[in-house]
């Protein structure tokens, strides 16, 4: 998707967009809910770095299985972390 492409999905200027890019325009939440909306991605998606954390490395690999296995794992998770360890 090119800048333009993607000015046009989100309502915003691809001067604006090309501003926030280059490091001269602060994002607004507004700007990244239309972002997000304009890619079919949660706004998470846009201001997440899977590189840089664990967490966000773990939740983007999460992003990409399917429905149904999502939900298996969301089980798996909050089985492992409602229950106290063992002492």
């Amino acid at each position: 998707m090119s800048l333009q492409d993607l000015a046009e999905a989100g309502a915003l200027s691809k001067g604006h967009l090309s501003s926030i890019e280059q490091g001269l325009a602060a994002i607004t939440i507004e700007t990244v809910e239309r972002i997000a909306a304009a890619l079919g991605v949660s706004p998470f998606c846009v201001i997440t770095f899977p590189e840089d954390d664990e967490l966000d490395r773990i939740a983007d690999l999460a992003r990409k299985l399917p429905k149904g296995e999502r939900r298996k794992l969301r089980k798996e998770l909050e089985g492992r972390t409602t229950h106290e360890p063992p002492t």
